[in-house]
């Protein structure tokens, strides 16, 4: 029964190593439960490289279990009850072992999810932050134009008042001056109120002799 015991010690060392490495992958989770999106979930060792390692080892636990299986089946060398129960106890541990993976699997996959999702959700405020702070600077620089726009044109107005006021001091001076000269020269007044009656008078004629014209143009017509 060489091959019996050489399986046997195999199964041991095999369910040995099994159950460090589930133990180590399952921890490797609760700490990614603990640090969330700060954990680098791809750093090593990582929970990818873990969980290979205890899936290259259920499943070299499998095969010896197989081996075993064939053994327990072998009619020309049949087991001894002692070997029966020694197989049927690695079966156990194998099937409980396969329980025990997929269980710590989801558990595992579970987590990153979370901590996936936790990290986007982090990402999409930092991202909504930074939008809104962006759209904060550039409506502060609208409003900064807009102020900029606004003192200009405040100095053209300014400037403007100051060119009309000139202007007006101009146009007092000028008919401050035309005053003077008409209160110096009395017979201008004089003149020029014979020119617009000489103007007026002008216009009677222009407009009697027009009236005839019309007049007799109207009845030489009709």
């Amino acid at each position: 029964m060489a091959t019996y015991d050489s399986l046997h010690r195999q199964c041991r060392t095999l369910e040995s190593l099994f159950d460090a490495k589930l133990t180590s992958y399952a921890r490797l989770a609760a700490s990614i439960s603990r640090t969330g999106a700060d954990h680098d979930l791809e750093a090593g060792p990582s929970w990818r490289e873990a969980e290979s390692e205890v899936e290259d080892l259920l499943e070299k636990l499998g095969e010896a279990n197989s081996a075993l299986d064939a053994v327990a089946h072998d009619t020309d060398n049949p087991p001894s009850q002692s070997m029966l129960r020694a197989i049927q106890r690695h079966r156990d541990v194998y099937q409980d072992y396969g329980r025990e993976f997929r269980r710590t699997k989801t558990n595992v996959q579970t987590v990153i999810d979370q901590a996936n999702l936790l990290s986007g959700v982090r990402n999409d405020i930092e991202a909504y932050k930074s939008s809104a702070a962006e759209a904060l600077l550039a409506e502060r620089g609208r409003i900064d134009s807009s102020h900029h726009m606004i003192d200009e044109t405040l100095e053209q107005a300014r400037e403007t008042r100051t060119e009309f006021a000139q202007q007006r001091s101009s146009l007092g001076a000028i008919q401050t001056r035309m005053v003077g000269v008409l209160n110096t020269v009395p017979g201008i007044n004089n003149i020029l109120s014979m020119i617009h009656k000489r103007r007026r008078r002008d216009a009677y004629i222009v407009g009697f002799l027009i009236g005839i014209c019309l007049f007799f143009l109207l009845r030489y017509i009709f």
